[in-house]
């Protein structure tokens, strides 16, 4: 089994929408770190598992310096970004998105 990393390092603003009062219901923003692991028993013709400019353009490209409310569907908690960044790249089966330094959510495939 072959299995890739991928480290991407984003900045965005989001605000959650919650069942309790909280700041976090306010516009603010974190540097965001995700990592992003893709796996395969076999390369692909380029001898690669996903090539990581593409895994780049699939998340960075799509999210980093935006309000993260404008672009995804849904409550924007780490744990949702995380699913969703797993559901858009081929390969992939664990994400991790840590929203600070000791706030980390991770979604990883059955």
């Amino acid at each position: 089994m072959y299995i890739v990393k991928k480290r991407l390092e984003i900045a965005a603003s989001h605000s959650l929408k919650l069942s309790y009062e909280s700041k976090c219901e306010c516009l603010h923003g974190h540097n965001w770190v995700i990592e992003i692991y893709c796996r395969s028993h076999e390369l692909n013709a380029d001898g690669m598992v996903i090539d990581f400019s593409h895994i780049k353009k699939l998340v960075k490209e799509k999210l980093d310096h935006k309000n993260l409310n404008d672009i995804l569907p849904f409550n924007t908690t780490a744990e949702n970004m995380a699913k969703w960044i797993c559901d858009q790249v081929p390969q992939c089966f664990k994400v991790m998105v840590q929203e600070s330094e000791n706030n980390t959510a991770w979604y990883e495939k059955d």
